[in-house]
C-alpha cells in the first residue's frame, strides 16, 4: 500500500523535531562544555533543571563535581557529609564553607570516618567565619587532604598554635594561608608556617594581635616567594620587622594599615620591592614625605596607594609620585592628609590622569 505523502505542516513539524534533536545532541554539549568552566557551581546546578539534555550533559561533566559551595548555608555540616558520601564528589577540589551555619568538629570527624577518601585531591578549603571549629576540627580535616594548597580560616578565635601545628604536619603544599582574625595564634604559628611553607605566595595575618616582630621576621627570612602580605591592624610590629619586607622580591600586594610604628626608615626599605602594585599605608602616622618619596622612586609599578590619615605627608610627595607613577596609579586615597592642599579630584587628576578611585579607606 502506497504511503501517503506528508502534508506541508507535518513536514515542517518533523523538520523542527529533527533540528531540535540535532541541537540537543550536538550543540548543547558544546555550549555546556564552555559554560561549565565559567559559571559558578550554584548557577550550573540550576541549569540541571532546564531540560533533560542539559541535565544529561552537565551531570556527566566532571568539572561540575569538583566544587562544593555551602557559603552562608544553614545545616552546612550535614550537607557536607551527605554530598561527600556521593560517588560523584570523590575528586572534589574546592570546598567553600565561608560563614556557613551548623558546621562543627563532629561533622568533620564524620567526614573523615565515612568519606575521608573524597578529600584526597582537595586543594582549596575555606572555613572563614566557622567559629565552632576548633583545633580538633583542624586536625581532623587536614589529616584527610594532603594536597591542600589554599587554606582560609578567617575570624576564628578558637584556633590556636595547636591547630596550626596540625596544618603544617598534614598539608605540606600550602601556598595561600589566611589566618585573619585568629587572635589566639602566636609567633609559634608563624615559625611553623615559615619553616614548612617556604613556597608560600599569600599570607594574611590581619588582627592576629599576639604576633610580634619575631614571628614576622621568620616569615620574611624564609618565605621569599610571597606575593601578597596582609598585616592590617598589627600595631605592635616595629621597623625591625618592616625593614625585612625588602627581602620579598616578588611582593605585589602589601597592606600595612594601622602600622603605628612604621617610620620612613622602614618604608625606605620596603621601597626595594620593585614589583609592588598595591600599598595600603592608611593610619601609618609616623610616615612623612621622605618615606613616600622613597616608595615613589623605588616602586614604579604602583597602581594603588592609600595615605589616608597621614599628617606628615604634603604636596611635595605627590609631586614626586607624579614624576614616577603618574602612568600607573589608578587608585589614590589622600583623605585626611590635611597637609596636602591640592587634594580635590580635579587637582589629583592633573597629577595622575589615570585615577579612577579616590577612596580606599572608609
Amino acid at each position: 500500500m502506497q504511503k501517503e505523502p506528508l502534508s506541508k505542516s507535518s513536514r515542517t513539524m518533523e523538520e523542527k523535531v529533527t533540528a531540535e534533536a540535532i541541537w540537543n545532541k550536538e550543540t548543547v554539549p558544546k555550549v555546556m562544555k564552555i559554560v561549565s568552566t565559567r559559571l559558578p557551581q550554584k548557577e550550573l546546578i540550576t541549569l540541571l533543571f532546564v531540560s533533560p539534555w542539559i541535565h544529561h550533559t552537565l551531570h556527566s561533566h566532571p568539572s561540575l563535581w569538583l566544587v562544593l559551595d555551602f557559603h552562608e548555608m544553614s545545616n552546612a555540616g550535614n550537607r557536607l557529609v551527605s554530598a561527600l558520601s556521593l560517588p560523584r564528589y570523590r575528586n572534589v577540589k574546592h570546598i567553600n564553607l565561608e560563614f556557613a551555619q551548623d558546621i562543627e568538629d563532629k561533622q568533620l570527624e564524620i567526614v573523615k570516618s565515612k568519606c575521608g577518601n573524597s578529600l584526597l585531591n582537595l586543594e582549596i578549603l575555606n572555613l572563614n567565619g566557622c567559629q565552632r571549629i576548633s583545633d580538633k576540627g583542624i586536625e581532623v580535616v587536614t589529616s584527610t587532604c594532603p594536597r591542600l594548597k589554599v587554606f582560609s580560616i578567617y575570624w576564628n578565635v578558637r584556633v590556636t598554635d595547636v591547630g596550626i601545628t596540625h596544618l603544617v604536619k598534614n598539608c605540606r603544599s600550602v601556598v595561600d594561608l589566611n589566618l585573619s582574625g585568629c587572635k589566639n595564634i602566636t609567633d609559634k604559628s608563624l615559625h611553623l608556617v615559615a619553616d614548612n611553607f617556604q613556597e608560600m605566595e599569600s599570607l594574611n595575618i590581619t588582627r592576629c594581635i599576639k604576633l610580634t616582630d619575631s614571628g614576622l621576621q621568620r616569615i620574611l627570612l624564609k618565605c621569599s616567594s610571597l606575593q601578597s602580605l596582609n598585616l592590617y591592624a598589627l600595631s605592635t610590629l616595629t621597623d625591625e620587622a618592616y625593614k625585612k619586607i625588602s627581602l620579598l622580591p616578588h611582593l605585589i600586594f602589601l597592606d600595612l594599615c594601622g602600622a603605628q610604628n612604621l617610620t620612613d626608615d622602614g618604608l625606605s626599605c620596603i621601597a626595594m620591592c620593585k614589583n609592588l602594585v598595591s600599598l595600603n599605608l592608611t593610619w601609618c602616622v609616623r610616615v612623612t614625605d621622605v618615606g613616600v618619596i622613597a616608595i615613589a622612586q623605588g616602586c614604579r609599578s604602583l597602581e594603588l596607594l592609600s595615605l589616608f590619615g597621614i599628617l606628615g605627608v604634603s604636596d611635595k610627595c605627590l609631586e614626586v609620585l607624579s614624576n614616577f607613577c603618574s602612568d600607573t596609579l589608578t587608585t589614590l586615597d589622600v583623605n585626611g592628609c590635611t597637609n596636602i592642599k591640592n587634594r580635590n579630584r580635579d587637582q589629583l587628576l592633573k597629577l595622575f590622569p589615570n585615577l579612577t578611585c579616590f577612596k580606599v579607606h572608609s
